[in-house]
């Protein structure tokens, strides 16, 4: 008996290693490309960057302080805590998945003692079930009129085992396709990562730029100051009217106001800051600094790079190859499981008589289910898993159009953006030079205030927008590092030994390049 189970078994597990798996192979579905970056075209950036940092982006700036920031986020920022996070559920679940590939062990023991006293039943008979030593099975005692008593003990112990034989790679495909979600849930970890170090970059240039704006209107004060007190003096003299100080005094208060605002708005992005590198924005500051004159400009490389430098494509990419493989597990529905169980045990009166050779059991069999009539259900479940896969081809190639589109548009801004800061730096000497000239006209008495006015305005304005244009610029700069994936390319994806020995993905590590190839038919499909 004992050698026969052992051939069952053999079979079994040659059947579940040569299995086939049901259902369609992946295969990457093509995505538009674009042969070159139409912005591009015809351009060479004022301060191009030959190549970027593939750890420390920022660095390109040259700015201590953004580094120091930005080393930050990737320890402390808790939204990307919570994408950790959320890649370590994935794992688990790929190990969940994993485990079916194996049996289910369960161990059971237990100890009974009962009694059965004499005045139990006395008008007739009671019977005692007793285990039958060397059977596994039950004896009947029958104690006649209640007339005797009798106590006794019962010990068992057993193990079970039950085995779902992957034949159909049911399990296989659900691995597949919990493999590729942890490999989505890492590059929506280096997405979640990059978005907050740019995040950060914008805010940090911001906060600069509303420093410099308070220097600029600081500095305007004090010339309005100046202007106000000529006012007052060609009033005292007789040559000016009084709306002549009302005027350079509202002049005065509208830039000390305005500076008070730009501290505000500083305040508010030091606070962003803050959280971003997960400190409480009361014992954070940002020691005042420069707004950076160079606007560097990260390589975009060629187009057809894109597809494996974001982060946010690889994760799209990822959950078509999950989608995929869960097609195969619908189609997996339509053939019968096969369930392996077995179990050993030892039933005794005395517990020095387990698992001695005449209380001893033990059973091995096997289980095939199969649904015979289900209406459509399994059907429609393979046409829902289907179109889920549809829907991530669309979702992928969206994103793919999405990210080129991203770097075009920012490669349009910092071009026509350089163009309109050369123009500007001549706008501001221009207005400068037109300030001071009628100022001294107004001081000879050659021209009325209003025209001092109106030149202070425009030069106050002119020198905003040129420090506009710089953040601005600085801004667009950031967003682009961010269009071209900052440095992170697919070779850091986790590949799928690595998910699933729980290897650490932050290695640079080459992907892997053994997925499956795409058929679609159903239950007939390739095995």
């Amino acid at each position: 008996m004992r050698r026969h189970a052992q051939k069952l078994l053999l079979a079994l597990l040659l059947a579940s290693a040569g299995g086939c798996s049901v259902g369609p192979d992946y295969e990457k579905p093509t995505a538009p490309v674009a042969t070159k970056f139409k912005e591009q075209a015809g351009w060479k950036a004022s301060d191009p960057k030959d190549e970027i940092d593939r750890g420390r982006w920022w660095s390109i700036y040259r700015d201590p302080v953004l580094d120091a920031l930005e080393k930050r986020v990737a320890i402390d920022n808790q939204s990307l805590k919570s994408a950790e996070a959320a890649y370590r559920q994935s794992r688990a679940i790929v190990d969940q998945a994993r485990a079916s590939f194996f049996p289910t062990i369960s161990a059971s023991g237990s100890v009974q003692r009962s009694y059965t006293g004499a005045g139990a039943s006395r008008s007739g008979t009671s019977s005692v079930s007793i285990p039958t030593t060397g059977t596994g099975g039950t004896t009947t005692t029958v104690i006649s009129g209640g007339l005797g008593s009798q106590s006794f003990n019962q010990f068992s112990a057993s193990l079970g085992a039950s085995w779902d034989i992957d034949i159909w790679g049911k399990i296989r495909r659900t691995v597949e396709s919990d493999v590729a979600t942890a490999q989505a849930s890492a590059a929506d970890l280096a997405s979640a990562r990059l978005s907050a170090q740019t995040t950060l970059a914008a805010d940090y240039f911001q906060l600069r730029y509303q420093e410099e704006l308070k220097r600029l209107l600081d500095a305007t004060a004090t010339a309005y100051r100046e202007s106000l007190r000529i006012a007052q003096n060609q009033y005292n003299a007789g040559v000016a009217a009084k709306a002549d100080v009302l005027t350079a005094q509202t002049q005065l208060l509208n830039a000390q106001s305005a500076a008070i605002n730009a501290g505000v708005l500083r305040a508010t992005l030091e606070h962003a800051i803050a959280v971003q590198v997960g400190q409480p924005a009361g014992d954070f500051a940002v020691d005042a600094g420069p707004l950076p004159r160079s606007v560097p400009v990260a390589p975009v490389g060629l187009p057809s790079t894109l597809l494996e430098r974001r982060p946010d494509i690889a994760a799209a990419e990822r959950r078509m190859a999950a989608a995929n493989a869960q097609i195969g597990v619908a189609i997996a529905a339509y053939f019968p499981d096969l369930t392996l169980s077995g179990t050993y045990g030892s039933e005794a009166t005395k517990i020095g008589r387990l698992f001695s050779a005449p209380t001893t059991f033990w059973s091995l069999g096997a289980d095939v289910a199969e649904s015979v009539l289900d209406f459509g259900a399994r059907s429609a479940q393979v046409e829902q898993a289907r179109g889920l896969f549809e829907q991530n081809v669309a979702n992928y190639r969206q994103t793919v159009l999405t990210g080129f589109q991203q770097v075009e548009d920012e490669l349009a801004t910092l071009r026509i953006l350089e163009e309109q800061a050369k123009v500007q730096d001549d706008v501001v000497k221009s207005a400068q030079e037109a300030e001071r000239l009628t100022l001294n006209q107004y001081k000879a008495g050659t021209v009325p205030y209003s025209s001092v006015v109106t030149a202070q305005a425009t030069s106050l304005s002119a020198q905003q927008t040129a420090i506009g244009l710089t953040q601005n610029r600085l801004t667009a700069s950031v967003t682009l590092i961010q269009a071209i994936g900052g440095g992170w390319d697919a070779t850091k994806l986790p590949r799928v030994d690595q998910v699933e020995d729980n290897t650490s993905f932050l290695k640079v590590v080459p992907i892997a390049t053994d997925h499956p190839t795409s058929s679609d038919e159903p239950p007939a499909d390739k095995k």
